[in-house]
């Protein structure tokens, strides 16, 4: 009998020995591959659609994003309001969201409406014709919201920083601006559909409970669709910015600035990648990094400062993040580059270590607590040409790092040099 009158044993999660739950794949009649978790103990279950579609892909600015948009807003038979109601009425819901490389259609439902619901998606996939006053209300909407952000000193930092970093013409450096929504036509979004959702390549992924014949209702509905053309990312040339200082004054009104301090990096195929984001942990990546206890904890001048490795397929960055009173910007990025610094010429010391450790494994334990969180870490592999190796080394990368380590990646990385610096108020 368990005696409760003794505390159990404290275990360091750097001790746990994590592995990834396999998925099944599944190959429609057309070839198109479906990543699969079929677990859970709820009725409920999710259908992703991944479509090499995102914004590297398009010819004029913003053209994928609103092609991706407009997806559920009319097909010949439906109109917007039909389509919206059909899922409400299942108590479903199917979101969009375009990225650079790819753009998605996520479908969360009851397991026993999926076949009520995979019709609907057909015809979305196969039949959407962007109607001239759907765009027009996409437009006027668009451009009221960009006109509110555009007084947002944080908006306007993540816009130029990226536009810094990249090029004002790389996929990840281009933004929105009013001309861009004004110059957008219909036709443009039927050419875009036409080329990367009719006869694009689509990856699937699905989670959840699923129901006992799922694949037979994926070909049915999905598997004379012509969505596995080969579509090779398109390669895209950096061109940075020669200047790496700026200050912009954007409201003279304006007492809190946003500070993004950034350098290229390279993806997660460059060998120091998943070492530097044990690093970036101990640096910035945590409510109990450097940066936070230096520059919220002991000065006070932030609420919170965060850095981190952007999620990018192909080129990535470093970034550093926050918000700051103006008056304290100049001192905040100063404090910065000191911590820079301190991890280039000490050792991290072997408790700070396990905290990081300890705070990494915890991370990596929750975010594989449920099928839909496991088809996500499953996701991010895939689309970056990764197998479940790459899970396995980041566990033992952060298990067996060494503070030598660390510091000499310190040294290579953190050159104040290298970093873009951008304080928007």
């Amino acid at each position: 009998m368990l005696n409760r009158t003794v505390s159990p044993p404290i275990k360091d999660a750097v001790d746990f020995n994590l592995s990834l739950k396999p998925y099944e794949k599944i190959v429609l009649k057309n070839n198109a591959p479906v990543y699969a978790i079929n677990a859970g103990v709820e009725e409920v279950m999710m259908l992703e659609f991944v479509f090499y579609a995102g914004n590297c892909y398009e010819q004029k600015n913003i053209i994928a994003a609103t092609t991706n948009n407009l997806l559920k807003n009319g097909t010949s038979k439906k109109t917007a309001f039909q389509i919206n109601e059909h899922f409400e009425y299942y108590g479903a819901y199917l979101s969009r969201a375009c990225y650079n490389e790819t753009a998605t259609l996520t479908l969360h439902c009851l397991s026993k409406h999926l076949n009520k619901l995979l019709p609907v998606i057909q015809e979305i996939l196969t039949d959407s014709i962007f109607p001239e006053q759907e765009l027009e209300i996409f437009k006027q909407n668009s451009k009221q919201q960009l006109s509110v952000n555009l007084q947002k000193c944080d908006f306007i930092a993540n816009r130029l920083i990226d536009k810094y970093l990249y090029g004002a013409e790389h996929p990840y450096g281009k933004f929105s601006t009013v001309e861009a929504y004004d110059a957008l036509q219909a036709d443009q979004l039927r050419d875009f559909y036409k080329d990367y959702y009719l006869k694009g390549k689509c990856i699937l992924f699905a989670a959840g409970k699923l129901p006992v014949d799922f694949e037979e209702q994926l070909n049915i509905f999905l598997g004379d669709l012509k969505i596995n053309e080969p579509i090779p990312y398109p390669e895209n040339i950096l061109i940075p910015d020669s200047q790496k200082k700026f200050r912009i004054n954007n409201d003279p009104n304006g007492v809190q600035g946003a500070i993004r301090i950034a350098r290229p990096f390279p993806n997660r195929h460059h060998p120091d990648f998943k070492k530097v984001m044990i690093l970036n942990t101990l640096f910035g990546g945590f409510f109990g990094s450097r940066l936070m206890a230096n520059i919220r904890e002991e000065k006070g001048y932030t609420y919170g400062i965060h850095s981190y490795i952007q999620n990018h397929i192909q080129q990535t960055a470093w970034m550093i993040s926050t918000e700051a009173g103006k008056d304290v910007c100049e001192a905040t990025i100063a404090e910065v580059y000191k911590e820079m610094n301190l991890l280039k010429e000490e050792l991290v010391d072997k408790e700070e270590l396990l905290l990081v450790k300890n705070y990494m494994m915890g991370s990596n334990l929750g975010d594989l607590d449920g099928p839909f969180q496991i088809i996500n870490r499953w996701k991010n592999l895939i689309l970056n040409d990764l197998d479940e190796n790459y899970f396995n080394d980041s566990m033992n990368t952060i298990k067996n790092i060494t503070a030598k380590e660390l510091k000499e990646l310190a040294d290579k990385y953190l050159a104040p040099e290298e970093f873009f610096e951008l304080v928007v108020i």
